[in-house]
């Protein structure tokens, strides 16, 4: 088995303005099945729009075909199918229909995502954030392993900057036994995601499947922060134990949707990554790791990078869904 992936900058000659039009330049898709779950609106619409153009099949999930066949209706070689990832049975239902039209998966970009909404609860009582964002994409990805393996795949995860707010509680995910707090929460799902594609990358690439994970940017111009007043939308400032500062974040620069979509484009076409995964990428490059004094806005904090709380994620996603990852 090959070495892990280090945490660190490949120079990748690419920045922070750089746009997904100008990562897939000159790369042909034709042949590639891709999945794009949220791909019908914001980044991920971007993301499927460049996939398809570079000559992709670009299959979107989505919770209302109407909503999805508008938003798609302009770009070639896109399908779409019914999917919600709060319900298991339609996430199966979507796998079972696409395995049995392909049989080979060559990329998969979980994009689809919720931020800070109200206490929400899917029907099994798991809360929204950590269902949506994490759960959701954990069956999804199990379900579509044997295509993904046919296609020696690359799988993208896409988290955010705003893991820093927070690590995953192993003990309460669901806040049945605290108090809500929707940035904890949305934190939590977002280290999920870093922690499920260091995983799924350990797991998968004997196999050939790499893993991803992906800040795409603080992009206002979609429809992620619905839930936000004005005043909320925008970055946190990280506190240490006591209450203080501890990064400029609130001098994050804002990115386009174009601009957004880039790091994962970057990640499920780029062949400056081939033989590389399990890592978590901004600005179109792979990331630093953070130490924990740093004042920092960028880099990935220690706790969404760590190999035993991979497992233990792994484990208690297989136990809350019923679903047996078995790679």
């Amino acid at each position: 088995m090959s070495e892990n992936t280090a945490q660190m900058p490949i120079h990748s000659g690419f920045d922070p303005k750089t746009t997904a039009e100008e990562v897939i330049k000159d790369i042909d898709l034709q042949g590639k099945v891709a999945i794009v779950t949220g791909g019908y609106s914001g980044i991920g619409l971007e993301t499927t729009r460049v996939l398809a153009h570079a000559g992709a099949t670009v299959i979107v999930p989505v919770r209302t075909l109407e909503k999805g066949r508008e938003s798609l209706k302009d770009i070639p070689n896109v399908e779409i199918a019914a999917m919600d990832l709060m319900n298991p049975a339609s996430i199966d239902r979507f796998a079972e229909q696409f395995l049995e039209n392909h049989d080979t998966l060559h990329i998969l970009i979980n994009s689809a995502g919720i931020m800070a909404p109200p206490l929400r609860r899917d029907n099994r009582g798991f809360e929204s954030q950590f269902s949506t964002n994490h759960l959701g994409h954990f069956h999804l990805t199990a379900r579509l392993w044997p295509a993904l393996k046919r296609g020696n795949a690359r799988v993208v995860a896409v988290s955010s900057r705003g893991h820093r707010l927070g690590a995953v509680d192993f003990n309460d995910p669901n806040f049945e036994d605290k108090e809500y707090d929707k940035w904890k929460a949305y934190a939590q799902s977002k280290t999920a995601n870093i922690l499920f594609a260091l995983m799924l990358d350990k797991r998968g690439k004997e196999y050939g499947v790499r893993a991803f994970s992906v800040h795409p940017g603080l992009i206002p111009d979609t429809n992620l922060g619905r839930d936000l007043t004005k005043e909320e939308f925008g970055p946190k400032p990280v506190l240490d134990e006591h209450g203080q500062p501890v990064s400029n974040e609130q001098h994050n620069e804002t990115k386009t949707i174009e601009q957004g979509a880039a790091t994962s484009v970057w990640c499920a076409v780029s062949p400056a990554l081939q033989g590389l995964g399990g890592v978590y990428c901004e600005d179109v490059d792979i990331a630093k790791a953070r130490s924990a004094s740093s004042p920092d806005p960028e880099g990935v904090e220690a706790w969404a990078i760590n190999p035993e709380f991979a497992e233990l994620l792994w484990k208690l996603s297989e136990s809350l869904t019923g679903v047996k990852f078995t790679i």
